[in-house]
């Protein structure tokens, strides 16, 4: 993972660079590297991974808006949060799908919350999940499995670049996919939020409605709960 904070305050970007170090301490895990830009157009240069970015709005030369835009068509998967003092700019900001919007001075409770999310996101992105076929193993990012089918004894691995059939069970798929991405609708379906198009008492319909999994009744709630959570998670 790499971090990247871009804000013309020399105080903002150390103050946020210790509430990162602050938060990793606190899960025991390793500070991810953490670079510092003071425009934009010094951080449109840099050739590294951008994973998390904290983002200033006014900024002399480019502004966040053109920067954050401009990131967002090179890789759909940063995370960006807005940093700023200015909340008018909030509408333009949520154009480009920003995740957060933290407001200066910085708490430092709301901002480890909204870090914890901005985590859970990324490794849900980037975990490799091992698909055991008869034929071999393929491994690919858990956000790219669309959902998985039971039809009797058959598992079928809907994803992004085809279908595979596993052999594992169902149990299998339900104790392995990460909680906060799939939701089981129907014993024989597991699906991934991320891939919802819309859904209604019955059935969860997928990928701009090429596929479909049952809902049974007595999960609607609990389905309906944990994919509006899902939802506020990303934005």
């Amino acid at each position: 993972m790499r971090i990247l904070i871009c804000d013309d305050d020399d105080l903002t970007i150390k103050q946020i660079r210790k509430y990162c170090q602050f938060f990793f301490d606190k899960i025991e895990v390793k500070c991810p590297e953490l670079v510092c830009f003071s425009d934009g157009e010094t951080l449109l240069s840099d050739e590294g991974e951008k994973d998390i970015l904290f983002l200033d709005i006014e900024m002399p030369g480019m502004n966040g808006i053109y920067v954050g835009n401009e990131l967002k068509m090179r890789n759909e998967n940063i995370i960006i949060f807005i940093v700023t003092s200015h909340s008018e700019y909030l509408d333009e900001a949520m154009r480009f799908h920003v995740f957060r919007y933290l407001s200066k001075p910085l708490d430092k409770q709301r901002f480890f919350r909204n870090m914890k999310d901005a985590v859970d996101l990324y490794n849900s992105m980037t975990v490799k999940i091992p698909i055991e076929t008869k034929q071999g193993v393929h491994t690919l990012p858990a956000s790219s499995i669309v959902a998985i089918e039971a039809q009797g004894r058959k598992i079928t691995v809907h994803t992004v670049k085809g279908d595979f059939e596993s052999i594992h069970t169902i149990k299998y798929w339900e104790n392995l996919l990460p909680k906060n991405h799939f939701f089981q609708t129907h014993r024989s379906f597991i699906i991934n939020f991320e891939h919802v198009t819309d859904f209604d008492h019955t059935l969860v319909h997928m990928s701009d409605n090429q596929f479909h999994a049952y809902l049974t009744k007595r999960k609607y709630s609990a389905f309906k709960e944990a994919y509006l959570l899902y939802l506020e998670s990303t934005r």
